[in-house]
């Protein structure tokens, strides 16, 4: 069977959709994390695994985290599929390859977070964003030119949230949608929450990005982090807290375009 079999297969398309809808959620949970850094209330960790790990607070904790990995983990099979035959609807080439990129990106993240649900139904301990990137920074600043090798990196990520913004600000997204398969009323609401979340993705993106260059800047990890510091460092600027409400209603846009790609993404 190719690839291009399995990813049209009924039980792929299932699953991956019902995929597609955890991943919305683990969004809309990390708005309500970076809502709550707005209000100032920094106790919780405002990354990924931190909105997965609110799952943990609710009466049937490791069932709905159990439900979530396997969404992801279905999630993450469809990318997979994507990134090798997918985006034919898509040109130029160089366009199509870029999104298939996207595609890895995405099955890749959706991996790690679902590993991270699973970890949390088994009560294992896990590591925040932060932690990892400044684990991982120390090692390559060790390595030779590793200022050089960090500052890539950095640059790399930026570079990334300005294409994952201006995916938003030119609807780009709209491209991978049936939008007919949609109900007429509901159109405009996911050309504006798709707008409103690529953008957001984008902006928190480059945060991360630029926190990662001043640890190359500086040869210090410390100064690196993932999201959850990248958030916290924003609240603690002069307007800062405005950014943060653009970039959580950034993830929550994010969560409903993802809800209506469950039903409309092309296959």
């Amino acid at each position: 069977m190719s690839v291009h079999s399995v990813r049209r297969h009924p039980a792929v398309q299932f699953l991956g959709r019902g995929g597609m809808v955890c991943y919305g959620l683990v969004h809309v949970l990390l708005a309500v994390l970076t809502a709550q850094v707005v209000f100032g209330d920094s106790g919780e960790r405002t990354d990924q695994k931190g909105a997965v790990a609110t799952l943990t607070q609710t009466g049937f904790g490791p069932v709905l985290l159990w439900i979530l990995a396997i969404g992801l983990f279905a999630f993450a099979v469809w990318q997979i599929a994507m990134a090798a035959s997918g985006y034919n609807w898509v040109s130029p080439e160089r366009k199509r390859v870029f999104r298939r990129l996207g595609s890895a990106g995405r099955a890749i993240t959706g991996t790690a977070i679902g590993i991270a649900a699973v970890n949390y139904a088994t009560g294992s301990s896990q590591s925040s964003s932060t932690e990892q990137s400044q684990t991982w920074t120390a090692r390559v600043l060790a390595l030779p030119f590793g200022q050089v090798l960090v500052g890539a990196v950095a640059l790399f990520v930026i570079g990334l949230g300005v294409a994952v913004a201006r995916k938003g600000f030119k609807k780009a997204f709209e491209d991978d949608l049936n939008m007919s398969e949609l109900p007429a009323a509901s159109r405009k609401w996911v050309e504006r929450l798709g707008r409103i979340g690529w953008i957001g993705k984008g902006i928190s993106y480059a945060l991360i990005g630029i926190l990662v260059g001043f640890a190359a800047i500086t040869a210090n990890p410390a100064e690196s982090g993932g999201l959850d510091k990248a958030l916290h460092t924003l609240a603690a600027q002069p307007y800062g807290v405005f950014l943060l409400a653009v970039i959580a209603l950034g993830f929550l846009g994010f969560g409903g375009y993802c809800f209506a790609a469950a039903r409309a993404h092309k296959d």
